[in-house]
């Protein structure tokens, strides 16, 4: 993603707001991230039944309007086969992490619109980075459009929760939106290549491939850890390394057509997550390795050895949650520490550029 941030009259100083602003934001979606982890670990998502974008920004004023929402998820699946009976003070509680999630969501929004406004009209922003800019603001609106088609799956009959293809488009976004924002921070912040000495940089190209492929495969666990979550299959096989003492599950391929069981076979979907995940930490491994060995102390080594600090830690915590079974706390910080991978490995590309393309 290439882009030019010094045209005439900038100056890396006079960008470095915009760059703030821009990781301000980011840091909003990696909240997102989470609330949305902690919404569906919770059964929360499906507790508000309509898009209403202007007149949801409220929560309900009025019992009149509490009793009239809960009457409202009583029709639907989740409710008659999962929470029948739990009262509307316990729809209260599903409500409030939903309709949070919803408001930060909007306020989001404004936190992208109004600074972006602001820039442009005073000519902070580069040429080059407008359409860009603009692109970002229809898709973090598109991603309120997903985000209520996946809601609406789950109230299908028999459905108690989303289509897992839906979520993986709704958390495949979010990681969009957020990995072009940071990228652009990233360009303003640092326009040029960080120069490295003559034997380190001969080193350069090879070792930025290694933290490609590792980038790469961590992307892939994150989308294979949607299908896990919209499963719900980290509740089963809760053992670790062998998957209930085997080590590809049975029926791993019992699904017809085959390609559903990437999707779809539990036992399938967890074990390839796991499978990438693994692959992810080894190549973080090498490329870490490489980096110690070849890289000097500094801004480019920090980063490659910060990406495979943050696929240890996100390793650790995947064998955590599965073998607790799941827990709230857990699950929500494992998909929130997914974006710090994501974020660790944008870092470590930008900084291993070629100078020549600076």
């Amino acid at each position: 993603m290439p882009f030019d941030a010094r045209s005439p009259g900038d100056s890396t100083h006079s960008l470095r707001p915009v760059a703030w602003w821009l990781l301000v934001v980011a840091g909003l979606i990696w909240v997102m991230v989470a609330l949305g982890g902690a919404t569906r670990l919770t059964g929360s998502g499906l507790s508000i039944m309509e898009w209403a974008p202007l007149r949801g920004i409220l929560p309900p004023m009025s019992e009149a309007e509490w009793q009239r929402l809960y009457d409202l998820y009583r029709t639907i699946p989740q409710y008659q086969l999962v929470n029948a009976g739990f009262g509307i003070e316990g729809f209260k509680q599903i409500f409030w992490l939903e309709w949070i999630h919803r408001f930060w969501g909007r306020m989001l929004g404004f936190a992208y619109l109004l600074p972006f406004l602001w820039f442009w009209w005073r000519g902070a922003i580069p040429r080059s980075l407008l359409p860009r800019m603009g692109l970002l603001f229809v898709l973090g609106g598109a991603q309120g459009g997903i985000g209520w088609f996946m809601v609406a799956s789950g109230f299908d009959d028999g459905s108690t929760a989303v289509s897992p293809y839906r979520l993986v488009a709704h958390l495949g976004m979010a990681f969009l939106l957020y990995g072009v924002i940071v990228w652009t921070a990233f360009g303003l912040l640092w326009p040029a290549a960080t120069a490295l000495p003559p034997a380190a940089e001969a080193k350069r190209g090879s070792i930025r491939r290694q933290v490609g492929w590792a980038f790469g495969l961590s992307v892939a666990t994150m989308l294979a850890g949607g299908f896990v979550a919209g499963t719900k299959a980290g509740f089963t096989y809760n053992t670790f390394p062998l998957m209930d003492g085997a080590l590809v599950p049975d029926g791993y391929g019992s699904m017809t057509p085959f390609w559903h069981n990437f999707t779809l076979n539990i036992g399938a979907v967890q074990f390839n997550h796991r499978l990438l995940a693994t692959l992810t930490l080894l190549a973080a491994i090498g490329a870490g390795v490489s980096a110690a060995k070849r890289l000097p102390a500094g801004p480019v080594r920090f980063a490659v050895l910060g990406l495979l600090g943050a696929v240890l830690l996100q390793y650790a915590l995947g064998v955590a949650t599965l073998l607790l079974v799941v827990p709230v706390s857990l699950g929500t910080l494992h998909q929130g520490v997914a974006v710090l991978v994501l974020t660790m490995g944008l870092l470590a590309l930008h900084r291993l550029r070629s100078p020549r393309h600076g």
